[in-house]
């Protein structure tokens, strides 16, 4: 006799129930704390009140994407967040790659751990703290001015300059997650089967050849989908740490797309207009990482993240 599709489908459901049971709390969590709170996205297109609470208050439609788009503000703060993560990305995307390549070198146990310790630690330190230690070490007092103000008879002022925020900004990234996004790469170069090396010696191959044929291509998967979701959450760029290095003076520069809905939002009440700007950069992140998840798909042989 044949099974009756409903039956097999209950089967299946009677052999497996225990996994559903472990998998339900986190499901529940994220039914609660991820996709609960987009009900409240609607405040974007409603001129929102507390004391009308989300449904009383009138529907607006899309004037408050209208207003920050005509906004005077709206070409910088744009291009000030797209340009901190764009070349966040460019320069950053890579280093994790070397330092895993360099790793994947060392043959001492000891010495690679020592240094992968010193790699991943700044991970570990707070942002507040890391803003800190920018802000001593590029005061016009600090070490790094004292040497210039020796070399070059004033100080540089690194943190109320406009043109060096991003810079500051970005090299501090790579600095403080470079080795901790490296672990990744690190894992899979550890998969790498010591024969294909060695084979790869006796064939007359340097170094760069075998790094080109062998590990390269090992980790280019995991390269892909790390590049995809990086290039997903372009204009996902980390509010806190912007906001604490900002100034008076390197706002023109500073002021960027998270720090103006944190502005204009808790500071200022205007909680219908913050929403709008701020599921205005939601958007631009999905349409960028199904574009690039596309594009990486066509180059990569069909691998990609979905």
């Amino acid at each position: 006799m044949v099974a009756k599709p409903g039956n097999a489908v209950l089967d299946y459901w009677r052999k497996h129930y225990f996994l559903y049971i472990l998998l339900a709390p986190a499901l529940i969590l994220t039914l609660i704390f991820k996709y609960g709170p987009m009900y409240g996205a609607v405040i974007a297109f409603k001129d929102f009140s507390p004391i009308k609470g989300i449904m009383g208050s009138d529907w607006v439609g899309l004037y408050n994407f209208e207003k920050f788009l005509s906004s005077p503000n709206f070409d910088v703060i744009f291009m000030n967040t797209l340009k901190l993560s764009f070349f966040g990305l460019i320069l950053g995307f890579p280093i994790p790659i070397l330092l895993a390549l360099m790793l994947n070198q060392i043959r001492h146990t000891g010495v690679k751990k020592n240094i992968q310790l010193f790699l991943y630690a700044p991970n570990f330190i707070s942002v507040v703290v890391v803003v800190g230690m920018l802000f001593i070490f590029l005061s016009p007092t600090g070490p790094i001015n004292h040497l210039l103000t020796l070399l070059t008879g004033e100080p540089v002022m690194f943190m109320s300059r406009p043109e060096y925020f991003r810079g500051i900004y970005i090299l501090s990234d790579i600095w403080t997650g470079a080795g901790w996004a490296s672990i990744i790469y690190v894992a899979a170069l550890a998969n790498v089967d010591p024969e294909l090396h060695h084979a790869a010696n006796l064939d007359g191959a340097n170094l760069l050849q075998r790094i080109r044929h062998i590990d390269l291509p090992t980790i280019r998967p995991i390269m892909a989908i790390v590049f995809i979701l990086a290039a997903g959450g372009i204009m996902s760029i980390g509010f806190e740490k912007a906001y604490l290095m900002q100034t008076a003076m390197n706002l023109p520069t500073s002021e960027i797309i998270p720090t103006y809905v944190y502005k204009i939002g808790l500071q200022s009440g205007d909680y219908a207009y913050s929403a709008a700007v701020g599921l205005f950069n939601s958007v631009i992140n999905v349409v960028l990482l199904i574009t690039v998840n596309f594009i990486v798909k066509r180059l990569n042989e069909g691998d990609g993240l979905y």
